[in-house]
């Protein structure tokens, strides 16, 4: 069966109404075609030319899902390399835009967006420390940072030391000559405890050449803006609050420094760790309400955690905003607001902990945080459970007891979760294991 060739014409038009005016609107194919271009051909490659862009832009930027771009000339790729795309994996629009946004609101010298905040921390890690260099960390910390500090780096002849969470004098005796980075978490995962970012930068100052890690996670850039304190590098999950719809999962890696921002840009090429350009729209989308969702998590935090701190089968809150918080005042130098995550013990051990997360029904019994929902977890079991390699003793030497409840508070309405979180309170019994 032959081709099916006929004349091609390389323009479309139609007439646009408005009122007493009628418009032709004209669309010109990228492509010169020949006279016979088969129809599989036009199928494959037929593209109106991008019209107006001198005139208008959207208000809200358009998907790049382009893997690969055309050049219009050989001595022109360059150019295309600093100025325009190339391939998807090098740079697009959708994943520039994201990262431009953060990079605004964290005050940085450039920011890059990763596949997941994982994403983000181990590439980072990887490619600023190398065999021979020494690297500080804090216990507690996240479960997947923990796991690439203890399992990961060390296989690769990287020295690790993990210090007391928010000790800023722990971190200063334990600088080698070697010392690298100093990592840190503020708020930490999960306990709340507050870094102050202005002494650990002092700290970081008395090593020549050291490199200072935060991972701002659960402060959002609305709350904390990290670099402004001095911190090199800053690091969130975007799959938290920064998308706040547990709909996407990312990261995003911002730095204070330019050669720094450059060095790890040029390494994420090699690892291929990088945002898919639909996530990165759906990323920009959460950034847009941010302000308004912190606001909102924050002073529904607020209100629970007065809460709970009353509540006789609570024996403690961890809440920076609480004046109890052994942190308050670095929060209060440091952050806008405190934040919508709230930690607290309940009385009744592993047994207790477990029926009342169990008992929940508005609240969602799942990992993560960060999204509109409000989400419950009982670390000792989920997070920071032995599965991770966290032993039982090691996970209650760094205050995780069995009690321990991790709560991310969303926007639903306080009094309700209130009823929710009394009702699953009174299941509990508060006989010890």
């Amino acid at each position: 069966m032959s081709a099916d060739k006929s004349k091609v014409t390389t323009q479309s038009h139609f007439k646009v109404g408005f009122g007493d005016f009628d418009l032709v609107r004209r669309h010109e194919d990228v492509h010169d075609y020949l006279e016979g271009t088969t129809l599989e051909t036009l199928a494959v490659t037929a593209q109106p030319k991008l019209k107006g862009h001198h005139l208008t832009r959207p208000v809200v930027p358009s998907i790049s899902v382009g893997t690969t771009f055309e050049i219009n000339k050989v001595d022109e790729y360059m150019q295309c390399l600093s100025e325009g795309y190339i391939y998807g994996r090098l740079g697009n629009h959708s994943t520039e835009s994201a990262a431009h946004a953060i990079n605004l609101l964290e005050g940085g010298a450039g920011a890059l967006m990763f596949s997941s905040g994982m994403a983000a921390i181990t590439t980072t890690l990887l490619g600023m420390l190398q065999a021979g260099d020494h690297a500080i960390f804090p216990d507690p910390v996240y479960a997947g940072t923990y796991t690439i500090a203890k399992n990961t780096l060390p296989k690769y002849g990287i020295e690790v030391t993990q210090v007391e969470a928010c000790n800023v004098e722990a971190y200063r005796k334990a600088i080698k000559p070697n010392t690298k980075v100093l990592y840190g978490e503020t708020p930490t995962n999960p306990r709340l405890q507050v870094l102050d970012l202005d002494a650990f930068v002092q700290v970081a100052k008395t090593i020549p050449g050291c490199i200072t890690m935060v991972d701002s996670t659960f402060a959002s850039p609305t709350l904390q803006r990290t670099l402004q304190h001095g911190v090199d590098i800053v690091l969130h999950s975007c799959t938290k609050y920064i998308g706040g719809h547990s709909d996407v999962t990312a990261g995003v890696m911002c730095s204070s420094n330019p050669d720094l921002a450059f060095n790890i840009g040029e390494f994420q090429k090699q690892m291929g760790s990088i945002l898919s350009p639909f996530d990165a729209f759906l990323v920009l989308r959460g950034i847009r309400t941010m302000p308004l969702r912190m606001e909102k998590h924050s002073k529904n935090a607020m209100k629970i955690a007065q809460f709970l701190e009353q509540h006789p089968k609570v024996s403690h809150v961890y809440y920076p905003g609480l004046p109890s918080h052994p942190q308050h005042e670095v929060a209060k130098k440091q952050m806008k607001d405190y934040g919508g995550m709230v930690v607290f013990e309940v009385a009744g051990g592993l047994n207790a902990a477990k029926t009342f997360v169990e008992s929940v029904d508005l609240i969602n019994l799942a990992v993560s945080l960060g999204g509109t929902e409000s989400l419950i977890e009982h670390p000792a079991s989920m997070t920071h459970g032995s599965w991770t390699g966290i032993t039982d003793e090691e996970r209650r030497s760094t205050g995780i007891s069995d009690g321990l409840i991790r709560f991310s508070i969303g926007l639903e309405d306080a009094d309700d979760l209130i009823a929710d979180l009394t009702h699953a309170l009174n299941k509990m019994q508060l006989t010890e294991d």
